[in-house]
């Protein structure tokens, strides 16, 4: 759907709202779901029984791509990419007709919204066609140095679910999501207590994180690092 019209959608951020759930062509669960927002609160959003906030309005822009000064005051278009709509690639089977792994506008680390939520066609910055780098395979942006050598500030990294998340492969590295943030660390094994693992940086500045393992709610495992000047 093409969103060249928009402009004249300016009452205000709750019209605007409204007209993003529109697009997406999703129940209230699932369009709360994609923002990380309870469906209950979600409702009363859109029914105006709760005010539209700064962290809100945030959630929005980062989980669904739309233009922040859009949603606020009406200026420009929705999705400055001009993608169009909100879509879950995985509802669209045409997503997966590709040229190679797809690179997403994603900041691995940036966040709290689950991944496979933002695995979106308006996430798709174009696709990359590697060696033994499978198709299926999302392509993601990792800021910070934590990760310093094997993963400068800035590369991107592709990154495969892991379904059973105790299924741990000791010394490797994976995106790991918890409830408040995601990380890119290497997972090893604690040896004093089987219930808790520890999350280490490559970079000797920061210290080992000791966490249970209860609290990991997805792992991704990095399958490879790819060099970010390439995809310039």
């Amino acid at each position: 759907m093409e969103t060249s019209n928009v402009p004249e959608i300016t009452a205000g951020p709750l019209d605007r709202l409204k007209y993003i759930y529109s697009l997406s062509r999703k129940t209230q669960a699932r369009f709360a779901k994609l923002i990380n927002i309870d469906p209950s609160s979600m409702s009363k959003i859109l029914t105006g029984k709760m005010p539209i906030t700064e962290p809100f309005i945030n959630r929005v822009v980062v989980n669904l791509g739309v233009s922040k000064q859009w949603l606020l005051n009406g200026e420009g278009v929705p999705f400055e990419k001009n993608t169009g709509t909100v879509i879950e690639a995985d509802d669209d089977p045409a997503a997966l007709a590709r040229k190679g792994a797809p690179v997403y506008d994603i900041d691995v680390t940036a966040g709290c919204m689950p991944l496979s939520s933002r695995f979106t066609a308006a996430a798709i910055l174009g696709y990359i066609d590697m060696p033994n780098l499978s198709p299926e395979t999302p392509v993601v942006r990792v800021s910070g140095d934590s990760m310093v050598p094997r993963i400068p500030d800035g590369s991107y990294i592709a990154i495969r679910p892991i379904k059973d998340k105790d299924m741990i492969a000791w010394g490797s590295t994976y995106v790991v999501e918890l409830e408040d943030y995601r990380l890119v660390k290497v997972i090893r094994k604690c040896k004093e207590d089987s219930t808790k693992i520890i999350l280490h940086s490559l970079n000797p500045d920061y210290d080992d994180m000791e966490i249970n393992r209860s609290a990991v709610l997805r792992l991704y495992l990095v399958e490879s690092v790819v060099n970010y000047q390439s995809l310039a």
